[in-house]
């Protein structure tokens, strides 16, 4: 009987840390979830805070108050993209939401960007930056390119978020 009863606490114990990792595990590339902790990780990086204010980028706005990120996974056909809101708040880019794209793009401020899982996994781990991503059409892009070309520095921060925040890339959003 004893040994029965180790068994069941051997069982029940494998089972609550089955649970807790599955709690724990990351979320999947570009969900909704995925954008929240981005954002958090934008508001960490002092190039993009700092440097998209200084070289301008933050005040192309047309008077909103914002700009716009959109990003996806070009190989998870139909899958929702997702946005990043950025502000300038006490003299920083901040991100100000993250999650699924709620906004229509002005093109002539905000940026699409998408890329095959496989690529945005490159050049998160910094494989590449934006410029070759962009040139080998690993990363395609709409929005205002001279002020994109102008900010390669913070570009190339914001692609390596994707390396930097955790994510499950064995499923589509």
């Amino acid at each position: 009987m004893k040994k029965a009863s180790a068994i069941a606490s051997v069982l029940g114990l494998g089972l609550l840390a089955l649970s807790a990792a599955t709690a724990s595990a990351a979320p999947v590339l570009m969900s909704a979830e995925w954008a929240k902790q981005a954002c958090n990780a934008w508001n960490q990086d002092p190039v993009l805070t700092t440097k998209l204010v200084e070289s301008g980028w933050i005040k192309n706005d047309k008077g909103r108050g914002y700009k716009l990120m959109q990003i996806y996974r070009a190989d998870c056909e139909n899958s929702p993209h997702v946005e990043l809101k950025i502000a300038n708040k006490d003299g920083k880019a901040w991100c100000t939401s993250g999650g699924k794209a709620q906004s229509a793009l002005d093109k002539s401020v905000d940026y699409a960007m998408w890329a095959e899982t496989d690529r945005w996994m490159e050049m998160g781990r910094g494989e590449y930056g934006p410029m070759k991503a962009m040139m080998f059409g690993r990363l395609k892009f709409e929005g205002p390119k001279g002020e994109a070309m102008g900010n390669m520095a913070p570009f190339t921060n914001f692609l390596r978020l994707v390396g930097k925040v955790p994510s499950d890339t064995s499923t589509c959003p």
